[in-house]
């Protein structure tokens, strides 16, 4: 548990993995607990307006929905039909979108005040839809993997396009409103405009990407990116362009610092939430300050 590590022993890692060139390999988070590992090889997953994590539990067919602090789970929704469920993403609306990707549709659900999920239309056909993004200026985007195209949709009219990300997953949104694209064919980043205008791509040695797969976005603007073929998830500063930390040995593994296959990730506050998939939990990591 994180609680047996002092403090300024985290806080001395943290900064090491932050001012060191080269230091890619020093973890930027320690480990602080785990899900049991009841799931079915959970994808990406998000927090939802009223505090609790939910997860696209893939061959669930499902949502599964877990209590943040203690990772149990509390509850589910999709009853087994949400096939092959790759993403989930949060509206200013509230109502969650879920890539159904099975269906080729995304699905929208309404969260009631008594957190009971509410089935609310659904969006389509995309092929394999693998990444939605709820975007805060109001608009839908999509990642079509299967035919490779980024999608902007307001409402259910497509508003932007781009082409070209055959196979690529997940679809973020940056603090500054711009969208970043994993595109895990390629070994890539892409960020574009609201509109999908291409405005960088993160690339190279320097990176070493195998497969990233699903990213989030911190309080600080940095990218935590699960690298699924490369077993580990990767801290990068933008900007800098430069890697700060990883967690995962480059090895699958079950365990505390290594991880096997990780496709999710969900960042709040000083806290990491990692689908270690392969192991079929959720994984938390944690930064301690003072």
């Amino acid at each position: 548990m994180v609680r047996d590590f002092p403090a300024f022993v985290v806080a001395a890692l943290v900064t090491l993995a932050i001012s060191v060139p080269g230091a890619a390999q020093v973890p930027f988070a320690a480990f602080d607990r785990a899900s049991a590992p009841v799931l079915n090889d959970p994808h990406d997953l998000a927090f939802g307006p009223d505090g609790r994590l939910y997860v696209a539990n893939k061959f669930g067919n499902e949502v599964v929905i877990l209590d943040p602090k203690s990772l149990a789970v509390t509850g589910t929704f999709g009853n087994g039909a949400l096939y092959g469920v790759h993403d989930i993403s949060f509206g200013p609306d509230g109502r969650a979108y879920v890539a159904a990707t099975g269906l080729n549709a995304i699905a929208v659900f309404r969260i009631e005040a008594s957190g009971e999920a509410v089935f609310d239309g659904s969006f389509g056909p995309f092929s394999r839809p693998e990444g939605v993004l709820a975007h805060s200026n109001g608009r839908l985007y999509v990642m079509a993997s299967g035919t490779g195209d980024l999608l902007a949709l307001d409402g259910e009219m497509t508003v932007a396009r781009v082409g070209g990300l055959f196979g690529a997953h997940d679809v973020a949104q940056a603090l500054d409103g711009s969208i970043w694209v994993a595109d895990n064919n390629n070994s890539r980043l892409v960020q574009f405009s609201p509109d999908l205008e291409q405005l960088a791509v993160l690339e190279g040695p320097e990176f070493g990407f195998v497969g990233p797969r699903y990213l989030d976005v911190d309080d600080f603007g940095r990218l935590i990116v699960a690298d699924q073929d490369a077993h580990r998830v990767l801290l990068i500063d933008p900007v800098a362009r430069k890697v700060l930390g990883v967690i995962g040995d480059g090895k699958p593994g079950f365990g505390v610092g290594v991880l096997d296959d990780p496709e999710g990730v969900a960042v709040r506050g000083n806290a990491y939430y990692f689908a270690d998939s392969d192991n079929n939990r959720i994984v938390k990591y944690v930064v301690l300050v003072n």
